[in-house]
This record gives C-alpha cells, sequence and structure tokens, in this order.
C-alpha cells in the first residue's frame, strides 16, 4: 500500500485509503487516532472522517500513529464514516442555518 504525502507549508497532508482481503485483514492509512476498539467495532479517527469498522473477532495486529497506519484483523462486516468534524461547523453554526 503507498500512503502519498503532501507538504503544504509546515503541515503535513496525509492520504487516506483502505485496503481489505477477503473481509479478514484491513490495512488503513491516513489514521490520525484509535477512538475505541474491542472485537465487534473499531471506532478510527482518519483524514477523512471517524470511521467505523463492525465485525467479529476483530484485532488491531499493526498501529503506528507516526506513519497513520493501523491493520485489523478478523471478520470484517461494515465500514461507515461520519463526516470530520471540522467540516461539519460548529454547534451554533449548525443551530442558526
Amino acid at each position: 500500500m503507498i500512503d502519498h504525502r503532501e507538504t503544504q507549508g509546515n503541515l503535513r497532508i496525509r492520504s487516506h485509503s483502505i485496503h481489505i482481503d477477503n473481509r479478514e485483514l484491513m490495512s488503513v492509512s491516513g489514521v490520525k487516532d484509535v477512538e475505541s476498539f474491542n472485537e465487534q467495532e473499531v471506532l478510527l479517527i482518519t483524514e477523512a472522517g471517524e470511521l467505523h469498522v463492525e465485525g467479529t473477532g476483530l484485532h488491531i495486529t499493526k498501529l503506528s500513529l507516526d506513519d497513520g497506519q493501523v491493520v485489523i484483523e478478523g471478520e470484517i462486516l461494515s465500514l461507515d464514516y461520519e463526516d470530520a468534524p471540522e467540516s461539519r461547523g460548529s454547534l451554533f453554526s449548525r443551530l442558526f442555518k
């Protein structure tokens, strides 16, 4: 898996990608943080927003936040994104549109 990175000034922007093999092994790049995890769900904060991974027997087998890489093994049943908080705006800006 290739992780393309761009530099804008002092800010490093990571790309985000997902690669899944046979619904049993998932590699994710562009990961900022692991919010929570257990055998049924992994919640990742990525460059593209919150990523919810649901399945059975899920285990994080590789975690490198410096490189933005996470590898998850187990039976992967679903993936779901929520928009990044920065793109949604503040609570007040959403209430008073």
